[in-house]
């Protein structure tokens, strides 16, 4: 059965930025990212892509790892997939910018690309 619910940034973990004085870009990437098409219960694939410049905390990695696979036997869209991230990430690190893509691989000859983004007023 596949799980609807909302994503909690719970299993992210965090560490203090270690130059928190300077803007410093940090890029992760995610090329295994996979979850599930709610209309059709079908596995979707992608790569996730985060860039961020951190304010007081930095994202732990492996935390990330676990994270992210949390979204293996989720219904989700793309577009919310990607939002959500961006919003748990948000919400766990208040980061000074965030941008979040989705790369998601060929379904039916179409592929998809969403960026999100997020910075401090």
């Amino acid at each position: 059965m596949l799980d609807f619910h909302v994503m909690s940034s719970s299993t992210l973990e965090t560490f203090p930025n270690p130059r928190p004085a300077r803007d410093f870009e940090i890029t992760i990437s995610c090329p295994e990212f996979t979850s599930v098409c709610p209309m059709t219960g079908l596995p979707d694939f992608g790569e996730i892509r985060i860039v961020y410049v951190p304010d007081a905390l930095c994202v732990e990695l492996k935390s990330l790892k676990y994270y992210m696979l949390e979204f293996r036997n989720k219904g989700i869209f793309y577009e919310a997939a990607t939002n959500q991230i961006l919003d748990d990430l948000v919400a766990a690190l208040s980061p000074r910018r965030m941008t979040v893509t989705g790369n998601f691989s060929a379904r039916g000859g179409i592929t998809t690309s969403v960026t999100a983004t997020h910075s401090k007023a």
